[in-house]
């Protein structure tokens, strides 16, 4: 099979095993919060409204957490964005600034990423680690084996820097839209401005990671190839002598 049809041949099959996963998020994350939200504004009023649609995305992370049922880093990022999901429904103010709150979860998020990335514990290896754990646990040492590779390390923490601005960019362009779109237009644009960053992040990932993988594995060619190479001559040298 041509490379070049192989992430295209991945996503359709990704696609066909949980499509049906799919179509019930986007069901609990835009059509629910939507719906709630329009019949509830007129007996509650806007704040109580907004509140009452956040309710099923909650809903839904607390079960996907469930499912799984392991502490990991991806399970503790998972509790975090959870935990920071309700705090942001504490408290008084009106419905643009519980909108603010609720894009607080995403942004301390990034910020965490980046704060990773800084103390060299890339985030995005720690959340790699524990997703290949999940499926094998022979394969997360194979991934944990790479770190002693410098390339690896560094693609790691770039893809931790570029996730937590891509985050925090997402955060900025949903705070304008908060002031520029009305509370109904916003719970659907929103979404799709978040998941389009999600999409955009995850893509970049991979077609980084594949050309990363790429070069790594030609290094490491050559690095062979270089020391046959020097064990011949060396070789070559003592049978002249």
């Amino acid at each position: 099979m041509n490379t070049e049809t192989k992430p295209i041949t991945r996503l359709f099959s990704h696609l066909r095993t949980n499509g049906a996963h799919v179509l019930v998020e986007a069901l609990v994350n835009f059509i629910l919060p939507f719906v709630i939200y329009s019949y509830a504004e007129a007996p509650l009023g806007e704040v109580r409204a907004l509140l009452a649609s956040s309710a099923p995305p909650i809903a839904w992370s607390l079960v996907e957490f469930a499912r799984h049922r392991r502490v990991d880093a991806l399970s503790v990022l998972v509790v975090a964005g959870i935990v920071l999901s309700l705090l942001a429904m504490i408290g008084g103010g009106g419905a643009k600034f519980l909108q603010l709150r609720e894009n607080l979860v995403t942004g301390i998020i990034g910020l965490v990423f980046l704060g990773s990335a800084l103390i060299g514990k890339p985030l995005i290896y720690q959340l790699a680690r524990a997703s290949m754990r999940r499926k094998s646990e022979d394969e997360a040492q194979a991934f944990e084996a790479l770190q002693v590779h410098a390339g690896f390390r560094r693609t790691m923490t770039v893809m931790t820097l570029v996730w937590g601005l891509g985050l925090l960019a997402n955060v900025a362009v949903s705070v304008a839209l908060v002031f520029a779109l009305t509370i109904r237009t916003y719970l659907i644009v929103g979404p799709i401005v978040g998941y389009a960053t999600m999409g955009a992040l995850t893509l970049w990932t991979f077609l980084y990671g594949q050309r990363a993988r790429r070069r790594g594995e030609e290094r490491r060619a050559a690095a062979a190839q270089l020391s046959a190479s020097g064990e011949a001559s060396g070789e070559g040298s003592v049978a002249i002598r």
